[in-house]
């Protein structure tokens, strides 16, 4: 992943999470194989496993200890009422920005089929 898409995916990412949570709980690998499935795929499972205990900080999300097969049990992670709420907010102010960025790009002469760069002329 670039730069750049690292730098926006730090701020989106909880937006991200909690909406794969929205669907149904989950514990952090599973997030990690969402993620990759949905082309994620450079994201560090370290990365998620901060992330969700933000979010459990946070008070977003409610948390269930399971056992495993394998070593200690699992901690699976619910959205609750909190973490819908801040779902909500993610969306809103996500669909202002992508809107306003748009109209930007659109307008200001930036759109990929209107800039020319020398070898264009």
């Amino acid at each position: 992943m670039g730069n750049q898409m690292t730098e926006m995916l730090k701020g989106t990412l909880e937006g991200i999470v909690l909406t794969l949570l929205a669907d149904r709980p989950a514990y952090g690998y599973e997030i990690t194989a969402q993620l990759r499935d949905e082309g994620f795929t450079d994201l560090v499972e370290g990365t998620v496993y901060a992330l969700l205990v933000r979010v459990e900080q946070r008070g977003f999300v409610d948390v269930e200890k399971v056992p495993s097969e394998k070593g200690p049990p699992r901690k699976v992670y619910t959205l609750n009422a909190a973490g819908r709420a801040q779902l909500d907010e993610f969306w809103r102010t996500w669909g202002f920005l992508a809107g306003r960025i748009e109209r930007l790009r659109t307008h200001t002469g930036t759109h990929p089929r209107t800039h020319h760069t020398e070898g264009d002329r």
